[in-house]
This record gives structure tokens, C-alpha cells and sequence, in this order.
């Protein structure tokens, strides 16, 4: 509905010429802005909803009681989770301001957008079991051995503080909700206030985005890859890492990229890092963190792609 919607404005109102790159641009600008907002609203109103029940002491020491546990309770929650690297940073906030160790934060962070319900089904439609399964393991193991090694480093001070809520926040305060009404008008307010303030990052991402996305020629990126041989793993990384995209629109790349002949771990490195690391993401994220956390957070997670593209292709003959 939201995208004929939109169509409707950009080629009936504006009259964009359908094929032009102008009209991609403000089609996936107008579109993908608008779905961040209310994916940013609905999911920030359900969590707040949700915390209500649970104090955030009691759920910072239940992820917290053991670290390599509560990576891996993350990193599957973000397994489970269908977003993409920039809706999943509502619920990223929501581990920061419930103080829970960043390196846990991290974790869902790395493999909510790697990993999700409708890549798996697509993945094991294209590439089969055994690459599937390989697959969601890797996100999984990129996203818990990244969140170690960041929560390692002890880099909460590069947290921007103002996003933070204080530990004795309404939760340790045991205030009692008066119903459903009660604790969704919790919910919407905490929405609102985040929203505010992220409004004008989510447009910046989506707009460096959408040029990206419409002026780039795939055939371009292709080709690249293809003259590297192998340094292809690394290269497609980092060709990956500014690109905007998630991984159910990324597939059809790295399965084009598979048939014409480069590794698997080549073409999988690639989706792995458009889908879990993007301008876009990062720009959001100044919000709530310093350029030095994002540019350690990318890093981290960038040499676990490199690593698990190598292994990929190191374990090709048995995977396919």
C-alpha cells in the first residue's frame, strides 16, 4: 500500500519519467523515509510497551549473569528478528538505555540484519541447506564473537550520554501501570521523544541511501569484484560496507555474482556487509554513539565478514 502510494506521488503528482534515476532517488527516499519513521515509532512503542513488565535491573543482571550467554541470547535474537541494519537500531537504543552491557547491544546489532525469517526461506530456495545452515551459523558466530571482543574493550564512554536513561529510571521506581492504557501511553511517548530526535538522521541515511542506490551500476560493482581474485573477499567487503540495502534485496546480487563464477564466500561477504553495515546505519548511529565507537564497530565487524568470507570459500567444495 505505502509504495503505490508513493508511486502514485512520484510519477502521477510530480511526474517523474518512470525510467529516470531522479525518480528512483525520491521513489526510494520518499518510500524508505516514511517506512523507517513508523518501523522507528511501532517497534520503540512495543518495546517501551514491553519493558514495562520488566524492570531494566532485572534484565541488565539476566543478560549480564554470563557474557558468552548473553551474546548468544542477543545474536539469536537478532537471528529471529525480520529488520534490516537500520530498523534494527530502535531496539539497539533500547539495550543502551536499559544499560545492558554494550557488548550484548552489539551482538543483536551485528546479526539482526545478517540474519532474518524470509532470507533463510530464500536462501535455502537458491543456495540449498547446507549453505543455508552455514550461513545463519556464521551470522550468528560474527555476532557473538564481534559483541566479545567490543564488550572486550570497554568503550561505554564513547556512548553519547544524553540518549542514555539514568539506571534509576521508571522501572526500578516500581511504578504501578493502571492497565493496557497506562503502559502503551509509556510506550508512544518513549517513541516520540526518540523519534525526535532521530528524524533528521534517518533522512540523511536514507537520502545517501537512495543516490547510492539508483546511481551505482550493479554491472559496475560486478566487474570490480571480478578482476580481484584473492583480494575479491576483502574488496567485496568493503564495497559492501557504504552500500544501503537489506539482505532479501541484496540476495539476487550475490546469487548473480555465484553464477558467474566468484567464490561463495566472495559473493556472501558482499550481502553479509550491504546488509549489516551501511552509511545510512552509521549516520544514525552518530546519534547515540562517537565516531570512534561507530569507526571501531565497523571495523570489528568488517574483519569478522573478511574472515568468514575466506572460510566460505576455503569450504566451497562441500558446502555446494
Amino acid at each position: 500500500m505505502l509504495q503505490l502510494i508513493v508511486d502514485w506521488f512520484v510519477y502521477g503528482v510530480l511526474k517523474l519519467p518512470t525510467q529516470s534515476k531522479l525518480a528512483g532517488v525520491v521513489n526510494f527516499f520518499l518510500y524508505d523515509s516514511i517506512k523507517i519513521t513508523l518501523l522507528f515509532f511501532v517497534l520503540i512503542t512495543v518495546i517501551g510497551f514491553l519493558r514495562t513488565f520488566l524492570p531494566q535491573r532485572k534484565i541488565k543482571e539476566w543478560l549480564s549473569k554470563s557474557k558468552g550467554f548473553g551474546n548468544l541470547f542477543a545474536s539469536i535474537f537478532g537471528a529471529v528478528t525480520p529488520f534490516c541494519s537500520c530498523s534494527s537500531i530502535p531496539i539497539f537504543f533500547s539495550f543502551i538505555e536499559a544499560q545492558i552491557p554494550l557488548g550484548i547491544a552489539f551482538s543483536f546489532l551485528i546479526t539482526s540484519p545478517i540474519i532474518n525469517e524470509y532470507l533463510v526461506v530464500l536462501m535455502f530456495g537458491f543456495f540449498g541447506w547446507k549453505i543455508t545452515l552455514a550461513y545463519i551459523t556464521s551470522g550468528i558466530i560474527i555476532g557473538v564473537v564481534s559483541g566479545l571482543i567490543l564488550g572486550k574493550m570497554h568503550l561505554e564512554k564513547y556512548i553519547v550520554q544524553d540518549m542514555v536513561t539514568p539506571d534509576s529510571d521508571i522501572f526500578d521506581k516500581r511504578i504501578k501501570y493502571q492497565g493496557f492504557k497506562d503502559r502503551l501511553g509509556f510506550g508512544v511517548n518513549e517513541a516520540l521523544s526518540i523519534v525526535k530526535k532521530l528524524w533528521i538522521w534517518v533522512l540523511v541515511g536514507v537520502g545517501i541511501g537512495a543516490v547510492i542506490h539508483n546511481y551505482i551500476p550493479q554491472e559496475a560493482v560486478q566487474k570490480l569484484i571480478g578482476k580481484t581474485g584473492f583480494f575479491s573477499v576483502p574488496i567485496a567487503t568493503l564495497i559492501g560496507v557504504p552500500l544501503y540495502g537489506s539482505c532479501a534485496a541484496i540476495l539476487p546480487v550475490a546469487i548473480v555474482l555465484f553464477q558467474k563464477g566468484f567464490p561463495l564466500g566472495t559473493a556472501l561477504a558482499f550481502m553479509m556487509a550491504v546488509s549489516a553495515l551501511s552509511l545510512p546505519e552509521a549516520i544514525m548511529l552518530r546519534r547515540v554513539m562517537k565516531l570512534k565507537l561507530i569507526a571501531i564497530f565497523f571495523g570489528i565487524t568488517t574483519l569478522g565478514i573478511i574472515v568468514t568470507g575466506y572460510l566460505f570459500n576455503l569450504l566451497q567444495k562441500i558446502l555446494v
